[in-house]
């Protein structure tokens, strides 16, 4: 009887404290990486979900190389998904005796990596990803506002 070998692991982090739709915008752009383009990618994002999802990014490399003595420049994001959590009620005391309600969101975030050097039926995920814009090689031309007969020539 033959046993295939594991090729995927994952980390899973589960309540954090942050809105799905702001972890989601983060993930969207991780996702099908490897893992070296992924942390550069990570690094330089100006957001706040891209730490906890750079915690469960390093989590998951160090997953694959105990459990499967992977190497991480052969690692990808296959799978990587966002859902949301509970969420936190609280009550902010207002004027006059009143109340506020404050809800905190939370959401669980699951990271799954690939070995691509385990697996034999790998396609090459860059190749399949359609270029969302092409550049452009027309020079910038700047218009002068006051000589070019515009607005200010008007009385």
């Amino acid at each position: 009887m033959l046993k295939k070998k594991k090729t995927e692991v994952y980390a899973l982090g589960e309540h954090i404290s942050m809105s799905a739709d702001k972890a989601r915008r983060v993930i969207d752009q991780i996702r099908g990486r490897s893992y070296e383009e992924t942390l550069m990618i990570l690094e330089l994002m100006p957001y706040r979900a891209c730490y906890p999802i750079l915690k469960l990014v390093y989590s998951a490399a160090a997953n694959a190389s105990y459990n499967m003595g992977s190497s991480e420049a052969n690692l990808v994001i296959s799978k990587a998904e966002v859902n949301g959590g509970t969420t936190v009620k609280k009550l902010k005391p207002r004027a006059r005796g009143r109340s506020f309600p404050i809800k905190r969101s939370t959401c669980h975030i699951t990271i799954v990596m690939k070995d691509i050097s385990l697996d034999d039926e790998y396609v090459e995920i860059d190749s399949l990803k359609k270029t969302r814009w092409k550049k452009k090689s027309t020079a910038m031309m700047y218009r002068d506002m006051y000589n070019s007969g515009g607005l200010w020539d008007k009385k």
